[in-house]
């Protein structure tokens, strides 16, 4: 079946960014998964594949000094937020010149030039984190907002709401971002939560709450513009349930046995987030096939660029263990 791109105002420069940011997203995660294979990457790894027009979207609504901060699926986030493919890949192979030095590996990376805190591995931590920065915004009078992202699975946890209330009470600048692949770590949503409707999971509260097509990047463009502007503005907090899907399983570990292969497949075929961005770009003559394949020629040289990086970077040296252990402050 053809895949029909989506039909929402957008120009050929924006989408061909967008379509290119989705690319480097995916052409990065397939080959993490490779050198996870191969045992260059230890430990966990989480994969964004399928859900890259969330961040895209998302991220091409905030304004520069907006911050994000995430869970453990956050590969695709930190390259959304700019911060070097190099730097994230060598990271991920435990390597010096990675981001956190090669002490943080997949989970735990951040860039505070980028206004990217985390890599969060906590199921639902990085919330109440979020709500932390939205607070200092609005203590500051900084006029900035903070995007919070969380999967289905963590919109089932006590700190979540606890997070809800004070943040609705204290009307912070904060656009709560849920992921909602189906899944969480491989149980389906209709079997681990009463309300699947997770965009009305902030009703008691009075939080808004939008539901979104989570694959197709201009849609989710558009309601985070929405939602910017309502917490920019001082209403306070808002969700946006994005329904998104990812192919791969939970983890690097998870065969993904709890659904059919037919499921997955209908996804790839019918929706996924870069083949709806392409067809529109060949609809409206933005671009042809030679243009996109260059485009894709550029993006793998990237990425082998980055792996060439982390293969050559050192290991941290035995020192790194006593750093930043603590943080010494001032009496």
């Amino acid at each position: 079946m053809t895949t029909k791109g989506s039909k929402l105002k957008t120009n050929k420069e924006e989408l061909l960014r967008f379509y290119r940011d989705m690319l480097l997203i995916r052409r990065f995660e397939e080959k993490a998964g490779q050198l996870y294979g191969m045992g260059l990457i230890a430990g966990f790894c989480h994969l964004y594949i399928g859900q890259e027009a969330v961040v895209v979207g998302v991220k091409a609504s905030l304004e520069d000094g907006d911050q994000m901060i995430t869970s453990y699926r956050d590969h695709g986030h930190m390259l959304a937020c700019g911060m070097d493919p190099k730097g994230v890949m060598a990271e991920l192979t435990g390597r010096a010149g990675g981001y956190s030095k090669g002490k943080g590996g997949s989970m735990h990376m951040f860039s505070a030039e980028k206004n990217f805190y985390g890599g969060h591995g906590i199921v639902g931590a990085q919330v109440p984190i979020g709500a932390g920065l939205g607070l200092a915004n609005k203590y500051k009078n900084t006029g900035k907002i903070t995007a919070v992202f969380f999967g289905d699975g963590a919109a089932n946890q006590g700190q979540v709401y606890e997070t809800f209330n004070m943040a609705k009470l204290w009307h912070l600048p904060v656009v709560f971002v849920i992921e909602n692949n189906r899944y969480a770590m491989g149980t389906a949503i209709t079997r681990a939560s009463a309300e699947t409707h997770l965009y009305k999971r902030g009703l008691s509260f009075g939080i808004k709450g939008v539901q979104v097509d989570g694959m197709d990047v201009l849609a989710t463009r558009d309601a985070m513009k929405k939602a910017a502007r309502h917490a920019r503005s001082g209403k306070g907090p808002m969700i946006l349930e994005m329904n998104t899907y990812r192919y791969r399983g939970h983890s690097m570990s998870d065969p993904a046995k709890y659904r059919t292969r037919e499921e997955v497949r209908e996804v790839r075929e019918e929706h996924d987030p870069l083949d709806m961005a392409k067809a529109r770009l060949l609809s409206e003559n933005w671009a042809d096939h030679d243009a996109l394949k260059a485009i894709d020629k550029d993006v793998k040289a990237v990425v082998a660029e980055a792996v060439e990086f982390a293969k050559t970077s050192p290991e941290p040296d035995p020192s790194e263990l006593y750093t930043d252990v603590l943080v010494e402050a001032d009496a």
